[in-house]
């Protein structure tokens, strides 16, 4: 997850829920009489931008949310994340957590998980999965120190490979969210997110692109087209060329590019996570570009 996106946000937006957020993958030449052709998928949000209300008020949290336009939601789990504030969610059942989400108008795809918890209770976080309506459990940090080796991550990416591995037998597809750092490290002379691809199985692991790399120079549109059908989904936000958080839209992000080539790197779900000054813009940035 994106680590500076940790402010909660208000408000409400007049865009209604329900709708399948669509957008051409092609450009549309009307004098060549091309059509385009579209990616349909719910637009979604991480919830840890509010998990301070989330946890105070679970279902008016989730109802406020999809009242700005959002369809579906991406959890973190609630025991792999109890230091971080989500303690108060561990009593939800996983069919109470699916229930309350679908009553607020939304749906649950996906979930972030710990390199800890999936070490030590892979198969209880498979069997909650399943319950809740998860069809991807996603990684989010291997949770590696900063003087972490070369062999350390590829120690880790082969666990990794080993619990997807068995998540793909159970019907779920594991996935690796990346931070700014594996752009930023390089082990003889290459980049660190450049060794996972090669380290990580696409059979057992696809990838969840953090589009705030934006802000090192690294683009997921790149991404998406050298690595086709690696990818799984993405965090979307937006930077100033000075490293400011801005509404979706009004930053260096090429958006066109970015949607014009998730069908290619395979991306089936998009989840906005921002701070709560841009995340109603930002909703109704995305949903005008239908």
């Amino acid at each position: 997850m994106n680590k500076l996106s940790r402010r909660q946000f208000l408000g409400k937006s007049a865009l209604g829920i329900g709708s399948v957020f669509m957008v051409s993958r092609i450009p549309l030449d009307l004098n060549a009489g091309a059509v385009p052709e579209p990616v349909k998928m719910p637009l979604g949000f991480q919830v840890w931008t509010v998990k301070d209300q989330l946890v105070k008020d679970f279902p008016g949290t989730l109802k406020m949310v999809a009242q700005m336009g959002y369809q579906s939601v991406e959890m973190c789990s609630p025991p792999g994340y109890e230091s971080s504030g989500f303690g108060p969610l561990m009593n939800l059942k996983a069919k109470e957590m699916k229930q309350i989400i679908n009553d607020a108008g939304l749906i649950l795809t996906s979930c972030h998980y710990g390199m800890d918890e999936l070490r030590k209770h892979l198969e209880e976080r498979i069997d909650f999965a399943k319950e809740a309506g998860q069809n991807q459990m996603i990684l989010s940090s291997f949770g590696l120190p900063k003087e972490a080796t070369k062999s350390d991550y590829l120690k880790a990416a082969d666990e990794l490979n080993a619990f997807g591995l068995k998540t793909k037998v159970s019907g779920i597809q594991m996935g690796y969210h990346n931070h700014n750092m594996e752009f930023e490290n390089k082990f003889d002379d290459t980049l660190l997110y450049e060794i996972l691809m090669k380290e990580l199985d696409p059979s057992y692991v696809k990838m969840q692109f953090q589009v705030a790399v934006i802000t090192d120079g690294y683009k997921a549109s790149t991404y998406f087209t050298k690595y086709p059908g690696r990818f799984i989904s993405a965090h979307l936000s937006d930077w100033t060329a000075d490293k400011k958080e801005v509404p979706i839209g009004k930053g260096i992000v090429n958006w066109k590019e970015f949607f014009e080539t998730l069908k290619k790197g395979g991306v089936q779900n998009i989840f906005v996570e921002m701070g709560q000054e841009t995340f109603k813009e930002s909703a109704s940035y995305i949903h005008s570009l239908l």
